[in-house]
């Protein structure tokens, strides 16, 4: 008799506001030390899921098909969508200093 298992998927464990922050900071460090923007996107994809998606999409005034497509794995949203989903997702982007340049 075989083991059965399923996907992993992080929507499922992103159940509160600090859960969702921590996940997007480390998504945010990841995306930038790898300069990967794609990674940051799938990260708010899977929290505009976690959320759910129908209504992000509609908060940020985006078809949830197209929202989909932007925030998925093939993904690749304009800054505008961005800052749309965060908005719709009651957050905010902020920049800090990296420090001194050496």
């Amino acid at each position: 008799m075989g083991l059965k298992t399923r996907p992993f998927d992080a929507a499922e464990y992103l159940e509160d506001d600090e859960a969702i922050a921590e996940y997007l900071e480390e998504a945010m460090k990841i995306a930038t030390e790898d300069s990967d923007p794609s990674f940051l996107a799938q990260a708010l994809g899977t929290v505009a899921r976690a959320r759910g998606m129908s209504q992000i999409a509609k908060d940020a005034g985006l078809s949830r098909e197209s929202l989909y497509k932007a925030l998925g794995s093939e993904g690749n949203p304009e800054f505008g969508t961005v800052l749309k989903v965060l908005q719709a997702l009651g957050l905010k982007l902020s920049i800090k200093s990296q420090g001194a340049a050496a």
